[in-house]
């Protein structure tokens, strides 16, 4: 498996964040390629996504660690992929967001296509940038 950090700082209280990072049905306005997102159960969502181009679906288990204000997940079905949201106070109205995505690089190029080694590498450490910049914009705006 190949890992992947990044993170971002957002303008708004832990407990928004949080509560952003938790509506599933929203992930569509923050995460390229995920077309529809619902929630299935308490600790569970389906994602419908593009992968290359073709849909494909995927269920996502959640495992939180409240006190520590941490959100894992995993995917059950379709590719598998893997990774972490940590969300660090850094004073009463802002909250850096740590991303790890951990992701087999082979699974990567069968289910999305596109280059291998470190070009891949680089576009999905593009898109995780992106995608939390869109985070940033959609967090903001619900405050």
């Amino acid at each position: 498996m190949s890992t992947l950090e990044e993170h971002i700082d957002v303008s708004v209280p832990l407990d928004t964040a949080w509560d952003c990072l938790h509506r599933s049905e929203a992930y569509p306005q923050f995460l390229d390629g995920v077309r529809e997102a619902r929630p299935e159960g308490e600790h569970r969502m389906h994602l419908d996504i593009d992968a290359g181009g073709r849909p494909q679906e995927c269920v996502v288990e959640i495992t939180d660690r409240t006190p520590e204000n941490v959100m894992s997940w995993q995917t059950t079905s379709g590719p598998d992929l893997a990774g972490t949201f940590s969300l660090l106070p850094l004073d009463e109205q802002h909250t850096r967001v740590q991303a790890r995505f951990e992701y087999d690089p082979g699974t990567i190029k069968e289910t999305f296509g596109g280059p291998q080694g470190f070009a891949q590498a680089s576009a999905i450490e593009r898109g995780l940038r992106s995608d939390l910049e869109q985070l940033k914009q959609w967090v903001e705006g619900e405050r």
